[in-house]
C-alpha cells in the first residue's frame, strides 16, 4: 500500500501568510501541519509516499527531504496548477501503479491518525473507502448519503439536506479509481472533482464504504481552524522544561520549553510551547499559545496565538489574542494605544502600534 499527500494549492484563506510560505508548512504546536500527515501515514505502516506539489514545491522539498526521518521514502509529483483532487490522483498513477493507496490532504489533522481506517480498508478491500464526520453545517461540505452500510450518493454542498456526514480529507482507493478519474469531466470550477470520481465508482456498481471519524478532525485552511488545531494538539502534550527558567518566573500546567529557550521574570500558563532559542522576558504567555524558535516576547502579553520563528513582540500595553504571526515579524508599541489587538501577519512584516 502507498500514500499520496496533496500539498499543492495556493492557501488563499491564510493570506498574507501564504504569499511567502506553503500553507501545509504553517506550524501547529511548532510542527508543520504537513508533518502530522506524514507521521499518520507512517504510523499506519505505509513506507512509500508520493507528495503532489505545485508552486511551493521548493519549500516543501527542502522541509520534507527524502522522508528518511520518518522511516519512509518520499517522491514528489509535480502538478502544473490546482486542477482538482481527482487530477492529482490521475497524475499520480505512474507512482501508485496497481497498489491500493491512501490519499491525505496535506492541511488536515486527525487526532487519532488513520491506522484503523487503513486496516479496515485492507481487510474489506472495497473500491474506495471515505472518511466521514458529522458536522452541524453540511451545506458547506461534500456530503455522503448511506444505505445498508455503503455510500450510495455524494453531493457537493447540498442545498437540500441529505444528512450530516461530511467528507474528511482522507480517502482510501483501489486501482479502480484510475478508470473513474479518466471518465469524469471538469466541474464548473474547471477542476476534476474527487466526489465525481467516487460517484462514478458507485454508478459502476463498485463498493464505496464509509468510515466515521473517531476523535476530532480539522482542516487547517483558515485562521480559526488553525488556532483551534493548535489548541487541541497543545492540550495533548506533556509538561517538559528543557530550557532555562529563572527563579522569578512561574510555569503553570502543560508547558513545553525547548532546550535553548530562556524565560525571565515571566508567567507561562499552559497548554503552551516555547521553541528553541526563544526569549520570554517580563511577559505573559497564556494558554493555547505556540511560540516558535528564536522568537522574542518582551514586556507583552499573548495567548491563544501562534508566533512563527524569528519574530519579536515587545512593549505592548494590551494583550495579543487569537493571532497568527508569520516569520521575522516585529510588533512594538508606539504612542496612542487601542484597547485590543488581533493580528494575521505574513513573514517579514513590521507593525508599529501607537499608545
Amino acid at each position: 500500500m502507498k500514500g499520496l499527500i496533496l500539498s499543492g494549492g495556493k492557501g488563499t484563506r491564510l493570506r498574507p501568510l501564504t504569499y511567502t510560505s506553503a500553507k501545509q508548512l504553517v506550524p501547529v504546536a511548532n510542527k508543520p501541519v504537513l508533518f502530522y500527515g506524514i507521521e499518520a501515514i507512517a504510523a499506519a505502516g505505509i513506507r512509500e509516499i508520493g507528495i503532489v506539489v505545485g508552486d511551493t514545491q521548493a519549500e516543501i522539498r527542502a522541509a520534507v527531504g527524502d522522508g528518511s526521518r520518518w522511516g519512509v521514502k518520499v517522491v514528489y509529483i509535480e502538478q502544473d496548477a490546482p486542477r482538482g483532487l481527482a487530477h492529482a490522483v490521475k497524475i499520480s498513477q505512474p507512482f501508485i501503479g496497481a497498489d491500493p493507496f491512501v490519499m491525505y490532504l496535506g492541511d488536515n489533522l486527525l487526532s487519532k491518525g488513520i491506522s484503523q481506517f487503513v486496516d479496515e480498508f485492507a481487510r474489506e478491500r472495497p473500491a474506495a473507502q471515505i472518511l466521514l464526520t458529522r458536522v452541524p453545517d453540511p451545506q458547506m461540505f461534500g456530503v455522503a448519503e448511506l444505505k445498508d452500510g455503503q455510500v450510495v450518493r455524494l453531493v457537493e454542498k447540498p442545498k437540500e439536506p441529505i444528512g450530516d456526514l461530511a467528507l474528511v480529507g482522507v480517502y482510501m482507493f483501489g486501482p479502480e479509481i484510475f478508470e473513474s478519474v479518466n471518465r469524469i469531466k471538469p466541474s464548473f470550477r474547471n477542476e476534476l472533482e474527487i466526489t465525481d470520481a467516487i460517484q462514478d465508482l458507485i454508478d459502476r456498481g463498485l463498493t464505496v464504504r464509509p468510515h466515521i471519524v473517531e476523535g476530532w478532525w480539522k482542516d487547517t485552511g483558515k485562521l480559526e481552524d488553525m488556532l483551534e488545531a493548535n489548541r487541541l494538539i497543545l492540550d495533548l502534550q506533556e509538561r517538559r522544561i528543557d530550557g532555562t527558567v529563572d527563579a522569578e518566573s512561574r510555569i503553570e500546567g502543560k508547558v513545553v520549553i525547548e532546550a535553548g529557550a530562556v524565560v525571565e521574570r515571566s508567567v507561562i500558563r499552559g497548554p503552551a510551547i516555547i521553541g528553541s532559542g526563544a526569549r520570554i522576558v517580563h511577559a505573559y504567555v497564556g494558554p493555547f499559545t505556540s511560540i516558535g524558535n528564536d522568537v522574542e516576547i518582551q514586556d507583552s502579553e499573548i495567548e491563544h496565538s501562534i508566533v512563527l520563528e524569528g519574530s519579536c513582540v515587545r512593549d505592548l500595553a494590551n494583550r495579543v489574542i487569537d493571532s497568527l504571526i508569520g516569520k521575522n515579524v516585529k510588533i512594538y508599541r508606539m504612542p496612542v494605544k487601542p484597547s485590543a489587538y488581533r493580528f494575521m501577519l505574513g513573514d517579514n512584516s513590521e507593525v508599529g502600534i501607537r499608545w
